[in-house]
């Protein structure tokens, strides 16, 4: 099931989700339903919390830069209660996309090799290094379970120039060619 995004200034997206256990309830048929979501938008990556279910999970498939990043090639993933443990290699800019944050990209400076530690969703504990292009969208997803949105690591002058914008996406002004969710404000 297509599940629509959660836009860009809802409470949700700035919320540390909550890690989980294998006993959650639905967790499987909620990961399918993420990638389904994520496919259905034509992203690379998806985080639960942008689902509008704040608990540390994301899904990520970056199988079509493989022409570019030989690492992307078959890398399919979910990752469930993940851990940046260390973050190496030089940092580079790249320009990033978000589903909750529609028709903005950015460069953003990035590590080119990390040290992670996740569960599957199997639940078995796996501890890889990635690198690159991988590198890069496991940490833009991993700050979505940390509370953060990938405009925050932007110069303030850089959001500044896209508050407008930032704005028109919060109040649901911006219409992508996906089911978005713009939550009510509580008063």
């Amino acid at each position: 099931m297509i599940l629509p995004i959660v836009r860009y200034g809802q409470a949700v997206l700035r919320q540390i989700a909550t890690p989980i256990n294998k006993d959650h309830p639905n967790i499987k048929e909620l990961i399918a339903n993420m990638y389904e979501t994520m496919y259905a938008a034509h992203g690379i990556g998806l985080a639960a919390p942008q689902v509008d279910v704040s608990i540390a999970v994301f899904v990520v498939d970056v199988d079509g830069f493989k022409e570019d990043y030989p690492e992307a090639a078959g890398f399919k993933r979910t990752f469930i209660n993940p851990e940046l443990l260390e973050q190496s290699g030089e940092e580079w800019y790249f320009s990033e996309g978000c589903l909750s944050v529609p028709e903005v990209h950015e460069d953003v400076k990035r590590k080119s090799v990390i040290k992670v530690r996740y569960f599957d969703e199997d639940f078995v504990q796996h501890t890889d290094i990635l690198t690159g292009i991988s590198a890069r969208v496991f940490q833009h997803e991993y700050d979505h379970l940390q509370g953060k949105v990938f405009v925050e690591r932007l110069s303030p002058l850089r959001r500044s120039f896209l508050k407008r914008k930032l704005t028109d996406i919060a109040v649901g002004r911006t219409m992508p060619d996906y089911k978005m969710k713009t939550l009510q404000r509580k008063r």
